[in-house]
């Protein structure tokens, strides 16, 4: 239990850092949740500097994975517990304790994150995505696809370390991701999500 709760704890301060708000203070003098989605993360972040929102996108995911190398390192027997890294690790990054809680919606933490323990299957869900952002433009589908079939992915490659516990964090940071797309799934569904790079449907 102690490996457990230690392990969510740094990897939620980890998740926690929010990079994209951090760059745009820092390089811009600006407030990145006071301009178009009001969101810390990389595809918002882009939206006023391409350069800052990619850079946000690699740190993001690697804070993820980070949280994961650092719970392999330390117990480095018990996959559950890098489970249960990546998926803190996420909800860090949603609900980061310096922004009260409100952060972004775990996307490029969650691949990263989830980039050590399955690595085919993240190959894979960011070919779909890239895909579907080539062929809709459309940011918000294609990850909300991306995250939603990860697990499956994963469980039909038995990629490593796809062990039961794993899949269930797996599951549960998916559903959980694409919870937090809800209102750009409804603006989907109304066609009136903004398409890349920024022109609505």
């Amino acid at each position: 239990m102690k490996a457990f709760l230690f392990t969510a704890g740094f990897s939620y301060l980890l998740g926690s850092i929010p990079f994209g708000y951090l760059l745009v203070r820092i390089f811009r003098g600006q407030d990145v949740r006071q301009s178009g989605s009001g969101n810390i993360g990389a595809t918002n972040v882009a939206r006023s500097s391409p350069g800052l929102g990619l850079l946000t996108l690699l740190l993001d995911a690697l804070k993820g994975l980070a949280a994961v190398a650092l719970a392999r390192a330390i117990y480095p027997d018990t996959s559950m517990v890098a489970g249960v890294a990546a998926l803190s690790a996420i909800l860090g990054h949603v609900f980061p304790v310096w922004l009260k809680f409100r952060g972004g919606k775990g996307v490029a933490t969650g691949f990263g994150s989830f980039l050590i323990l399955a690595p085919k299957s993240v190959l894979v869900a960011v070919a779909i995505f890239l895909a579907l952002v080539a062929a809709f433009r459309y940011v918000s589908l294609g990850s909300i696809i991306a995250v939603a079939s990860l697990p499956l992915i994963a469980w039909a490659l038995d990629d490593r370390q796809a062990t039961p516990g794993m899949l269930l964090c797996m599951a549960a940071a998916s559903i959980f991701i694409v919870a937090k797309h809800h209102d750009n799934i409804r603006r989907l569904l109304a066609r009136t999500e903004n398409r890349f790079p920024g022109r609505r449907g």
